[in-house]
């Protein structure tokens, strides 16, 4: 259920939901009042224009850039028993990646205005830079899959950490150290080796309720994240906006799928909707 291969959909078989596989059918769905919990699903792809480094590209992804660490291999920057040994590399990433100096996308701005519209049901993100949240949705509509720099703890006793003092150690480039009990402190990031954050399974059967499922910039490639589409009820609509067809998306009856990039795609989707002025004026808070 990650990223098979999968046949478009006949056009001779209907849609059982939309009126047509368009996105001018889809934004007059999603103004109905049929159409009012959306699940978004995301992936890195929604914040290489933002200038984030997605991690697998071959020339300028993250892991191909890691080289200059020293690391016996791309991932251990982001492995709990590497980490443990060595954290340094981890946080000389940090340093380059730490939230606020990074502006969020129009697709995060997108997400955004689906909560405002009161249509968001859960944001499910795989994405660690907290570009959601510096857009403005809320804590308690989304999920990081893979955990991010939103909090932190310590590795040991699992005692939260004050943000001022992280943000402070990560500036310096210093290691920070549990004010408990001086074990390592990290990120609730997701590392190899450590269990998904249990808001992930807690919420993980929402695309099951959803009215509409939206999944941008992902390749569907990592499980269980990979599976999340596939829990859609057969009947409910699901948009691809991605630069690739993943997931199995573009198969059922209801699928739209949009290829190409992330940022035109919400544009394109918002213009239909009639969301566009407002969209680009809701990203324009966002600039610095």
């Amino acid at each position: 259920m990650g990223n098979e291969e999968s046949s478009p959909v006949d056009e001779s078989v209907p849609p059982q939901t939309l009126s047509s596989r368009t996105l001018e059918a889809l934004a007059e769905y999603m103004a109905s009042p049929r159409c009012s919990k959306i699940v978004v699903m995301t992936g890195a792809g929604i914040s290489t224009s933002a200038g984030i480094p997605d991690f697998r590209s071959p020339d300028t992804g993250l892991y191909a850039n890691l080289a200059r660490l020293n690391l016996p291999y791309a991932e251990a920057v982001f492995d709990i028993s590497f980490f443990r040994q060595n954290p340094e590399p981890f946080y000389a990433l940090a340093h380059e990646l730490y939230p606020g100096k990074y502006r969020p996308t129009i697709t995060h701005s997108f997400i955004r205005l689906l909560h405002d519209k009161g249509l968001l049901l859960k944001l499910f993100t795989q994405n660690i830079d907290c570009l959601e949240r510096e857009a403005g949705v809320p804590d308690d509509k989304i999920v990081e899959a893979h955990g991010s720099f939103a909090r932190q703890s310590c590795i040991e006793c699992k005692h939260p950490y004050p943000e001022e003092d992280i943000k402070r150690h990560i500036a310096a480039k210093e290691i920070p150290r549990c004010h408990s009990c001086k074990g390592l402190v990290k990120p609730e990031i997701v590392f190899f080796g450590e269990q998904l954050p249990e808001a992930f399974f807690r919420n993980r059967m929402l695309p099951a309720q959803a009215d509409l499922c939206i999944v941008m910039g992902t390749s569907l490639t990592v499980q269980p994240f990979a599976s999340l589409p596939q829990l859609a009820a057969r009947s409910t609509p699901r948009l691809l906006v991605n630069k690739e067809r993943v997931g199995g998306l573009g198969s059922a009856s209801d699928d739209v799928v949009l290829l190409g990039d992330c940022d035109e795609g919400v544009r394109k989707l918002a213009k239909a909707c009639g969301w566009l002025e407002e969209l680009e004026a809701l990203w324009a808070k966002t600039a610095p």
